[in-house]
Formats: C-alpha cells, sequence, structure tokens
C-alpha cells in the first residue's frame, strides 16, 4: 500500500476543512469567511464581558416578562425567524433578550406535583392584570405581582405549539421580544429590573442540518429515508401526525408549508402537542440581576426578584437606591403610566 507523504496528506486536509468551511458559510456574509472576523468577534464580546459590573442597588420597578411555552429551542428559531423576516440570513441576528447580561436555567417543575403547579400558573395568569394594585406574592408558583412590578405574558406563542403551527408560535414570540426592547425605551436599566423567562417548553425542534439561511419555517435540504420532504420545523407529538393511504407521510412542498395555518409534522398522533420537560431560560438585567446565574427552580426567580426590590420577606436587604444620574434626569414614567403605556404596545401587536 503506498504511503501519502506528509506535505501532501497535510494539504489534502487543508483542503477538506476549507471545502467544509466554505459550504458552511455560503449563505452568509462574506467577511464570515475570514478566521479574522471571528477572531474579533470573540475579542469584542470578552471586553464586553470583562467591563460589566454587578448593580447593587435597589430596584425600583421589576418587571417579569412571561414568554408562555418559550423553551431554548424556540428562542433560537425565533432568533433567525427575526432576521429572516430582516432580509437577513437569520443566524447572525440578536434578539433584545439575548442582550441582556445575566442568564440562568429554570427546571420546568413536572414532577409529581405537576396538577399543583399548574393551578398556580393559571390563577397567576388570572389575577396578573386585574389585582396589579395589590401585594400579592406567590413563592410557590412563579410570578410576583406588586405595586411596583409588571407582568406580561405572551400566551399566544404556547397556543402555537400546542396546535403544532410553528409559524403562529413564532411570529408571536418575535412580537414579545419587541415588546420588552419597548419596555426598555420607557425604564433605566439603573433602577428597573427585568427579567425574562418561560414558564415551560414544547417537544419542538427544529435544525436538520440545513445550511445557513435556510427558512427556519421552510423544508429541509435533506430528504427522508421514505423520499420525502420535511420541514426544518417538526414536533415529537401533536395533531400534525399524518399518513396517508399508502402508509407514508404526505408529499409537502414550500407553498404548503408557507401557508398560514400550516401544521408541522409530529412523530406521534395527539390532539394537542405537550409541553417539554427541559430547562428553560431566565435572561435577566438591572439592579441584583446578578442573582440569576446557574440552574435553579422556578421558585427561585420569585425570591431574588423580592430581594432585589427589598419586599417581603426581604425587606432588610439593606440595598441602596440607585443615585440620580448628574446630568438632567429623563422623563420617568409612573408604575401606572408604565403599565399602560406596556399593555397599549402589547395590544397593538
Amino acid at each position: 500500500m503506498a504511503v501519502l507523504n506528509p506535505l501532501r496528506s497535510g494539504l489534502l486536509v487543508l483542503f477538506v476543512i476549507n471545502a467544509f468551511i466554505s459550504d458552511c458559510f455560503s449563505n452568509g456574509p462574506v467577511e464570515e469567511q475570514n478566521p479574522q472576523f471571528w477572531n474579533a468577534k470573540g475579542k469584542e464580546a470578552l471586553v464586553t464581558a470583562l467591563s460589566l459590573k454587578h448593580n447593587f442597588h435597589l430596584a425600583k420597578n421589576l418587571i417579569l416578562f412571561l414568554g408562555d411555552g418559550m423553551g431554548v429551542s424556540t428562542v433560537t428559531a425565533t432568533r433567525i425567524l427575526k432576521g429572516q423576516l430582516e432580509g437577513k440570513p437569520g443566524e447572525e441576528t440578536v434578539l433584545t433578550m439575548d442582550t441582556f447580561p445575566n442568564l440562568a436555567l429554570s427546571k420546568v417543575i413536572y414532577y409529581n406535583v405537576f396538577s399543583i403547579y399548574y393551578d398556580c400558573s393559571v390563577s397567576t395568569m388570572n389575577y396578573s392584570v386585574s389585582t396589579m394594585n395589590l401585594f400579592s406574592i406567590y413563592y410557590d408558583c412563579l410570578m410576583l405581582i406588586t405595586t411596583c412590578v409588571f407582568f406580561t405574558a405572551r400566551g399566544r406563542i404556547d397556543h402555537g405549539h400546542h396546535a403544532s403551527e410553528a409559524k403562529k408560535a413564532l411570529y408571536e414570540a418575535v412580537e414579545f421580544d419587541r415588546a420588552i426592547a419597548r419596555a426598555g425605551e420607557l425604564t433605566s436599566e439603573r433602577d428597573t429590573m427585568s427579567v425574562v423567562t418561560a414558564d415551560h417548553s414544547h417537544v419542538f425542534s427544529f435544525g436538520s442540518s440545513s445550511p445557513r439561511g435556510n427558512p427556519v419555517l421552510g423544508l429541509s435540504t435533506k430528504i427522508g429515508t421514505d423520499k420525502k420532504y420535511f420541514t426544518t420545523a417538526l414536533y415529537g407529538n401533536g395533531p400534525g401526525f399524518a399518513i396517508d393511504s399508502n402508509g407514508t407521510r404526505p408529499d409537502i412542498n414550500i407553498n404548503i408549508t408557507s401557508a398560514t395555518g400550516y401544521t408541522q409534522q409530529s412523530a406521534v398522533p395527539l390532539s394537542s402537542e405537550t409541553h417539554g420537560s427541559e430547562d428553560v431560560a431566565i435572561f435577566a438585567k438591572g439592579p441584583m440581576s446578578h442573582l440569576f446565574h446557574g440552574v435553579q427552580e422556578q421558585s427561585y426567580i420569585a425570591h431574588a426578584m423580592a430581594y432585589a426590590a427589598c419586599i417581603d420577606p426581604y425587606t432588610e436587604c439593606n440595598l441602596e437606591p440607585a443615585p440620580e444620574p448628574n446630568h438632567a434626569a429623563p422623563i420617568q414614567l409612573s408604575a401606572g403610566m408604565l403599565l399602560l403605556a406596556l399593555l397599549t404596545f402589547i395590544n397593538l401587536i
């Protein structure tokens, strides 16, 4: 057997690697094909991380954004969809929640107490607006409502996933991120703690090794072993299960899958797609937001937010209010005005 020259072997490996990289970035901006681009991005991110400083001041306002059913796969798909709606490949896009400096994982309470957890979530959703001026903390659930807390939920993300309509779920998630951005414009990170999280995920997945820029709601560039096309977005179970008279999956094309109301294919037939059981993300910014770290139980969210605002049972937290800026103070919205502005914005989108 002939032995390859080491130099020729090395050149062959470099050629294969270069071909692989070129294929991966063929749909991305030209500058990204240069390794210096990614080195610069890494250095920029490191400089940003080194400049972060903890805010140990009292939180004057608390805002909790709950993306109902917004698991990590939904967040990622939403990021790509947002970019593609702006005419970009999508993967390079940054969601507003992505810019929050502190991140943690929250366990999803699906132990033997699921029914209790579910009742808590429903009751919280019901009282979040009607009793906004009442002081009530549910430590055994997820939410926290006081006169200085705003709670906004995007329940239609959950509705879309249960129907296995990925388009509906992801478009709702894009609008949810817009609401988060709007809240940031109306408040100051100096005295407002903002937290974005989800109560659970879904058995929603997407990917299929399609190249960069492939529509997140489109067809995969691969074909199944049954010689049928499939979408990059799929569900583990749900109403999208379909087998035709020949015992095979129905034929699909981009016209079918891009239609509003299209039901993604599912592996197991159910009338309604189910929740997932993996951890969900917690994004946080503002006073004491560094408390969000590691892997936590969901109940920790309410405790951390209560401590940041020095409210019961953490009234002795001894946090000092943030000093007023030296320059002319910007317009500060009252709690009622901010709530009205947020609700109006959410209703508009």
